[in-house]
């Protein structure tokens, strides 16, 4: 998998390609229960190209969970893992986060949509901003809010 991600960003374009290929049918073809676990070392790793494929792989796998897989493998989870990318040093691992910040937040409002008498209750609870604020730091809460509050706006213009 190391090897992968590393071939992925190299300059010689041939091999950068065909890595990106296998990258791109791994994630499509390996379940992402077993994918993601395997993926988040490299999230972590000092090369930063590395970060930014593994990134990138990691937020094509997690839509493919689907909401309940989602919600089963931890939302929280995953909200802390895109969180770290939204301050990574390449824009390729900012873009992965930003991708997998919305989709986490569009799961997220799904389920609270399914529950309103809870939510009409107790509002603040269900709210993804108090989501965020509970699971996150303080700065990186403001992060992903700012990130998933511009989506939005962009949405609705």
């Amino acid at each position: 998998l190391v090897q992968l991600l590393l071939k992925s960003s190299q300059d010689k374009r041939f091999v950068c390609e065909a890595a990106e290929r296998a990258l791109i049918s791994m994630t499509t073809w390996i379940s992402p229960i077993s994918l993601l676990p395997k993926l988040q070392p490299y999230l972590k790793n000092k090369n930063p190209r590395i970060r930014a494929k593994a990134s990138m792989c990691f937020s094509r796998s997690v839509p493919r969970l689907g909401a309940e897989g989602i919600k089963t493998y931890g939302i929280d989870k995953l909200i802390q893992v895109a969180a770290s990318q939204l301050s990574d040093q390449l824009p390729e691992s900012r873009e992965a986060a930003r991708a997998l910040l919305l989709e986490l937040q569009n799961v997220y409002e799904k389920f609270h949509d399914i529950m309103p008498a809870t939510v009409n209750e107790h509002p603040e609870v269900g709210s993804w901003e108090s989501f965020c604020q509970s699971k996150l730091s303080p700065l990186s809460a403001q992060a992903v809010l700012r990130v998933t509050s511009i989506a939005r706006e962009g949405l609705v213009s």
